[in-house]
């Protein structure tokens, strides 16, 4: 299998959700600005979403997708389904009473994440439209462990598309004909949550059902203790509990991060939403990616005793983050201003608004490349089954990321939460890279030295390229030259690109060696 048509595979279908969850993002700011309303939706939708990082995407996918690979290595398909039963049982049975959970203590639960929220009511009312997401979340994860441990990529990379259809058609069509009832307008978007999150777990469903992999959920209580009994439950179980524990530490950061901004202005919150919007193009189109392909092949490697290929798949996976993610971080330190105001600067999001997410964009810049590697670091330790390491470094990093807030904000304002983050992101995966360098597990190739050079050199180019860009638009001026200002910044990323690339290609990077096959 060549690892970067399978990367970029996931990061196509992904740059398609992150666009349309740009568009949706630009609808929802033009439509409903930044204000206490929407304050209140981010929050009611950061409470599930949170949760689905927690059990889902998070904790869960660390613990399950190894074992899951490494089951079908050494047991075959038979033994691997009748793994995925038990797991899915003692799933579903787990959601239903998180979310009988969610539903009832919504008004404690809102209050825990923002208390300084002023609509409140709408909040919680938002948050038990939207609880139920988070099982059809988990499921998702399931399926798409599955998926991707055949290496049937694009399907899990794709669906998340779904969401944000459903999304705009929530603010489009739902919202109108509520105030039209009314009832409040913004409920709408909670509406198209769900709908899109039943669709994504129905579309990857299907996609197991032509597999023939389609999870059997026992619905007796026979049957749900027959599946604990799994042992493969059990060692799940048993990983999941120090992931967990690591990804709610990450979690809880963010939690206490959006209680501070609650405090701090009217808006703050959506500022800060809108600036993780542009930070998460990156993360997504490369950490994640490289993430979803490299954990299962490493699971593979690791259960096959191949240290020399760990290694290689490792070095491999971290020169690309430095390729691609160096270039990005430089944008967001050198181009936010542009940034902002062309993807955002419609209707009642206004120039203040620009200006105050500009900030949260460039803290995110300072430690993006940090929040990426972490995606291919932390995954060389899962693989191998070793959850608690990154667990006892996210812990730190929470201490970190808190005391940086108790220095910062008071100097900085919201726009120093973001930079917290950023900055214990950075310190994060120094300390994953010098454990895998201490176990031995990780052994950087030759060229690191010259390799880092190179992209040094590119990077100061094309941001010297870009600060000038920056400053020859008045691009908040241009608010009403829609496409006129959409064209320019068109025209200058893609010369930017174009300029790092070249630089490279001048310095004598070879690419080729990027294109890696897998087993």
């Amino acid at each position: 299998m060549n690892l970067l048509k399978a990367a970029s595979t996931v990061s196509v279908f992904t740059l398609a959700s992150r666009v349309t969850g740009l568009i949706r993002d630009q609808i929802m700011a033009a439509t409903f600005g930044a204000s206490a309303l929407t304050d209140a939706f981010n929050v009611a939708f950061r409470i599930p979403n949170l949760l689905r990082r927690l059990f889902a995407e998070g904790a869960f996918s660390q613990a399950f997708v190894p074992i899951l690979a490494a089951t079908r290595a050494a047991e075959g398909d038979e033994a691997t389904h009748r793994l995925v039963d038990a797991v899915a049982t003692v799933l579903f049975w787990a959601l239903l009473l998180t979310v009988s959970i969610g539903v009832v203590g919504a008004p404690v639960i809102v209050w825990a994440m923002a208390s300084g929220l002023a609509a409140f009511d709408q909040g919680v009312v938002m948050t038990r439209l939207m609880f139920p997401y988070i099982a059809c979340m988990s499921l998702v994860a399931l399926a798409a462990g599955v998926l991707n441990t055949w290496r049937r990529f694009a399907v899990p990379a794709a669906t998340p598309v779904l969401l944000n259809l459903c999304w705009i058609a929530g603010a489009l069509g739902i919202a109108p004909w509520l105030a039209r009832m009314g009832v409040e307008p913004i409920y709408g978007l909670a509406v198209g949550v769900m709908v899109g999150g039943v669709m994504q777990l129905a579309v990857q469903w299907a996609a197991l059902r032509r597999l023939g992999m389609t999870p059997r959920i026992r619905l007796s209580i026979s049957a749900l203790r027959s599946a604990q009994a799994h042992p493969g439950v059990g060692r799940v179980l048993r990983n999941m509990a120090p992931a967990l524990l690591g990804v709610s530490v990450a979690q809880l950061s963010l939690l206490i991060n959006t209680q501070i901004a609650s405090h701090v202005a009217v808006g703050a919150v959506s500022w800060l939403t809108y600036a993780d919007r542009l930070m998460e193009f990156p993360t997504a189109l490369l950490g994640v990616a490289l993430g979803v392909v490299l954990t299962p092949q490493l699971a593979a490697t690791q259960a096959r005793e191949e240290a020399e290929a760990y290694s290689g798949l490792l070095d491999w996976g971290l020169r690309l983050v430095v390729l691609l993610a160096a270039p990005c971080a430089v944008a967001l330190l050198v181009f936010p201003q542009a940034l902002v105001a062309v993807l955002f600067h419609y209707g009642r999001f206004g120039a203040s608004d620009v200006a105050q997410t500009v900030w949260a964009v460039m803290g995110w810049g300072v430690g993006l490349l940090g929040i990426v590697a972490v995606k291919v670091l932390a995954p060389g330790y899962f693989a191998r089954q070793d959850v608690r390491t990154p667990v006892r470094i996210a812990v730190v990093m929470l201490l970190v990321t808190q005391l940086l807030n108790l220095v910062l904000v008071p100097w900085l304002g919201f726009a120093a939460l973001s930079l917290s983050i950023g900055l214990s992101a950075l310190l994060n995966a120094g300390l994953l890279l010098r454990g895998l360098l201490r176990q031995g597990v990780y052994r950087p190739a030759a060229g690191w030295l010259r390799f880092g050079t190179q992209v040094g050199v590119a990077c100061v180019v094309m941001g010297a390229f870009l600060a000038w860009a920056q400053g020859a638009w008045d691009w908040i001026g241009l608010q009403q030259h829609l496409w006129q200002r959409a064209g320019w910044l068109a025209l200058v990323l893609v010369a930017a690109c174009g300029l790092y690339f070249l630089t490279l290609r001048l310095t004598g990077l070879p690419l080729h060696p990027f294109v890696r096959r897998g087993h």
